[in-house]
Order: structure tokens, then C-alpha cells, then sequence
């Protein structure tokens, strides 16, 4: 009893913290990035598991997390982004944009995807990020496919786009996987618009023949 209590004040505290306006009828939720939006029908799918491959160190992914808080700023909704291995450097983003990041910080991959799954039951977020990137690959191994599934199956009842970090291909049920083929330098970091220099690569779209395109 004490548990559900618990669950149901965290619930409210959320509602509180993160008011929601209605949200428009759309089928995807645009990231704001061109690289990526060009390449898969105007944004992120709702009510589905997106997975983002991003192989190297090097590849992006922090950038584009940081990128998807600008949007998120600038459209006016909140993210929630549960961090697998508390790598998150606030400090690196405007102050002005925090204010729409729900940061949920764990250490252990199994911590994260609990943590996703209370978000995407609570269904308070336009989209929630799972960042995984940095996660041991025995952790990832040990989480099984039906996980996934379970998550796929709560996001379907949500008007959530769901977009799972990952450093490779791991999760069968994801509706659209997609990399980021980065791999770039220390030099390269002090350029400008490097948002704008990401290249993605859409492996696959489930439902649908395998679409192998390039942006850069």
C-alpha cells in the first residue's frame, strides 16, 4: 500500500511539474533536425519504438540529444530522458532549455528501462529518450526481447515518440531503426552548425521494404 501510494504521489508530482497541452493530431513528432527529418517523413513516429544505432564514440549522439532539447524549448513540450549510465552533462546546454528536460539519471541498463516504462505508462511526454549508448554490452545482452515488447505495447497507447539510444541493433521490435554514421574528430567539434552535419542512415522501416538512404 505504502508502494502505490508512493506511485500515485509520483504521478501527481509529474502531472504538476510537466503540464501537457492537448496535443495536435499528427503521426510524428518533428526533431527539428533536418538530417533526420528528411529522412523519415517529417520526424519521430508516435506511438512507436524508434531505435538509433549510433556505433562510435564519436558518432553524435550527444549532440543530438542536446539538439532534441532545443526543439523541445522551442516547441513548447517536455522530455524525458532516462540516462543508462548518468552521462548527461547538463552544463553543456543553455540554461533556458532545461527547464522542458526531465532528467531521470541511473547507472544500470535494467535501472533505465524500468524507468522508461513507469514514463511511457504515465504518458505525460510527447517523447522520452532511453540513452543506452554507453551501457555495457552484457547489460544490453541481459535484457530480454520481451522488454522491448512490453515497452512497444505502452507506447502504442501513448502520444509518445519513444527513441532508444544504442551503440548496436538490439531491439527486434522497434518500428524504425536508423544510424548515425558519424565519426568525427576533436578538430570537427569546434565547428559551427555541426547539428546540421549529422549523417543518418534509415536501416529499416518495419511493415515496409528495408530503406538504405544516406544524409550528410
Amino acid at each position: 500500500m505504502g508502494a502505490r501510494s508512493k506511485l500515485i504521489d509520483l504521478r501527481q508530482l509529474l502531472a504538476e511539474r510537466f503540464p501537457q497541452l492537448v496535443p495536435p493530431a499528427a503521426q510524428c513528432l518533428a526533431t527539428g533536425i533536418p538530417a533526420l527529418d528528411d529522412r523519415i517523413g517529417g520526424g519521430l513516429p508516435k506511438n512507436a519504438i524508434t531505435e538509433l544505432i549510433a556505433p562510435n564514440p564519436s558518432a553524435g549522439s550527444a549532440l543530438l540529444i542536446h539538439a532534441l532539447l532545443h526543439t523541445a524549448h522551442r516547441n513548447g513540450f517536455f522530455l524525458a530522458l532516462v540516462d543508462g549510465r548518468d552521462s548527461f552533462d547538463p552544463n553543456t546546454s543553455s540554461s533556458l532549455v532545461l527547464p522542458n528536460l526531465l532528467w531521470v539519471r541511473c547507472q544500470k541498463a535494467a535501472e533505465a528501462v524500468q524507468a522508461a516504462d513507469f514514463l511511457l505508462r504515465d504518458g505525460n511526454f510527447p517523447l522520452v529518450l532511453l540513452d543506452l549508448v554507453l551501457n555495457a554490452a552484457e547489460e544490453l545482452r541481459k535484457i530480454p526481447q520481451t522488454h522491448w515488447y512490453r515497452l512497444q505495447r505502452l507506447v502504442e497507447a501513448a502520444p509518445t515518440a519513444f527513441l532508444v539510444l544504442t551503440r548496436r541493433s538490439m531491439i527486434s521490435s522497434a518500428r524504425l531503426k536508423i544510424s548515425l554514421d558519424n565519426a568525427w574528430q576533436l578538430n570537427d567539434l569546434e565547428q559551427e552548425d555541426l547539428v546540421r552535419r549529422l549523417q543518418v542512415a534509415v536501416n529499416r522501416v518495419q511493415g515496409a521494404r528495408e530503406i538504405l538512404a544516406r544524409a550528410g
